[in-house]
């Protein structure tokens, strides 16, 4: 594992321009490895636009596909409308409908898992394991829920993982089987410590994965993006420039608790008919409340924090 490390920690310290290299030979190797069957999964943000201009600086005709969940912000809409040659692809269900068949995605993917197992499952040992969790080699303690965040077991409302595996997973496992074509992603491995993870496990190129997907940019960091933006000159969404420095699903939950201010109280700022729809008519206020995050509009001081 340390050596995997290291080694992840000695390719994110190389230059731009050795990152760009290593990429362009990843993206070559999957291209031809699939005959030229591939795609880019284009969301609109930062990342897939670097994605999306490298791989077609090499290969002009791969397609982009764009899943709109209706998650996104409006200048990121208007942005992938911009691009040529992107297919928008909708998922089956709306945000609101799968939050009340499944429950909302608050604080992680994975602890949002782990507390829905814990509350749904039958099975006495998997719950034992998400409350209690299992000691592994180096002594710490794995798959269980979080204390600081036991108390949403007795939450009055649904949590779930599920929302991202829904209005994006299955969509693009559809897209994938009728067309055959495999997918460049736009990730790093600094995104989250899943990320990271499976790189160390599938490296950029995951062939040996159930869902084949290629990661050129795993080893970039987000000054490296915003790098190869201003070297080559590209055009981005507009969201950026109003403070934002993620975009991902307007409605989403995962991490917003860690950030003071946080995404919904810029959001009131910037959308506030969309922060509106999103506290009110979705009923985000309730489970921010719950969790003890604020959501209203950022104060002068808090301002001067961006």
């Amino acid at each position: 594992m340390n050596d995997k490390y290291n080694k992840l920690k000695i390719l994110q310290a190389l230059s731009l321009d050795e990152k760009i290299l290593l990429a362009n030979r990843r993206i070559e190797e999957w291209y031809y490895h699939h005959d030229g069957n591939v795609y880019v999964s284009f969301s609109g943000g930062k990342d897939s636009t670097v994605l999306l201009h490298l791989v077609r600086a090499l290969f002009p005709e791969v397609p982009a596909v764009f899943f709109n969940t209706g998650l996104e912000f409006p200048e990121i809409v208007d942005f992938v409308k911009s691009v040529d040659n992107v297919e928008h692809i909708r998922p089956k269900m709306t945000f609101k409908e799968v939050v009340e068949k499944y429950g909302y995605p608050v604080i992680s993917k994975e602890q949002a898992k782990y507390i829905s197992e814990a509350r749904n499952t039958n099975s006495k040992k998997l719950r034992d394991l998400r409350i209690n969790g299992r000691k592994i080699a180096s002594g710490r303690t794995q798959g269980k829920i979080s204390e600081k965040w036991k108390f949403l077991l007795d939450a009055p409302f649904k949590i779930s993982d599920k929302c991202c595996d829904v209005m994006k997973k299955r969509p693009a496992k559809k897209y994938e089987k009728t067309s055959g074509n495999f997918p460049f992603l736009g990730v790093m491995s600094e995104d989250s410590s899943l990320r990271n993870q499976s790189y160390k496990e599938h490296g950029c190129n995951a062939f040996d994965m159930v869902r084949p997907i290629s990661r050129p940019m795993m080893t970039w960091v987000e000054k490296d993006v915003w790098d190869y933006i201003k070297k080559f000159n590209l055009k981005y969404s507009k969201i950026y420039n109003m403070g934002y420095k993620r975009t991902g699903c307007v409605f989403c939950m995962f991490g917003c608790h860690r950030n003071n201010p946080n995404r919904f109280q810029r959001l009131q700022r910037t959308h506030p008919k969309l922060w509106n729809y999103c506290i009110n008519k979705l009923g985000l206020k309730e489970i921010l409340e719950y969790i003890n995050v604020p959501y209203e509009e950022l104060t002068n001081k808090q301002i001067e924090m961006f």
